[in-house]
């Protein structure tokens, strides 16, 4: 029987997996525990909603996808690695979650609320770790806005996404290029 944070994981893991199959509505605790061979007990122990497992597993799979992004040494190879994993971990299944969440949450408070909280931790942005290491590297200022970055990239992602356009090497470049190096007044000469 797994234990302790093997069973954590496992319901994490189910419950990205089935908010993106079936959609945030129709996913039950019943179908989490039966995905993650775990009881409703265990996870209501933890969690006193599904808003609140959302936030849980969406935050549990962006600390994974942002601990696979590899450290290039500067500030646009860093940009670009951000952008090659998220594309490489896109889906459309992802898209739809995504969107069929939002669209949730505009009817449900508690789900709101709870990505709200989500999308506040700056932590998880995956832009957060590139960024800070360019601070420290001086490629950038320290008063940067991080912040900033994330949503312009997360926005024009999300529209590749939604008009079916190509999320290939040259919208990333273009992204990093003409968008995201602009917006931070990059000076940098390092590739």
């Amino acid at each position: 029987m797994v234990r302790g944070q093997q069973r954590v994981d496992a319901i994490l893991a189910a419950t990205v997996d089935l908010v993106a199959e079936r959609g945030y509505p129709a996913l039950t605790m019943d179908a989490v525990a039966a995905r993650a061979n775990a009881s409703k007990a265990t996870i209501y122990r933890r969690w006193r909603n599904k808003a609140e497992l959302i936030k849980a597993a969406l935050d549990a799979h962006d600390a994974q996808q942002n601990a696979d992004i590899p450290d290039t040494g500067s500030l646009r190879g860093d940009l670009v690695a951000v952008l090659e994993t998220l594309r490489d971990k896109a889906s459309d299944q992802i898209a739809t979650m995504i969107e069929g969440l939002i669209a949730a949450m505009r009817h449900d408070p508690e789900l709101a609320a709870a990505l709200r909280e989500h999308t506040e931790n700056e932590e998880l942005s995956p832009f957060h770790d590139a960024l800070h290491r360019a601070i420290a590297r001086g490629e950038l200022p320290g008063d940067t806005d991080t912040e900033l970055v994330h949503d312009v990239a997360e926005a024009m992602i999300m529209r590749q996404l939604q008009i079916g356009a190509p999320f290939d090497a040259a919208f990333i470049d273009r992204l990093v290029d003409d968008v995201l190096l602009v917006l931070l007044q990059y000076r940098g000469t390092t590739q």
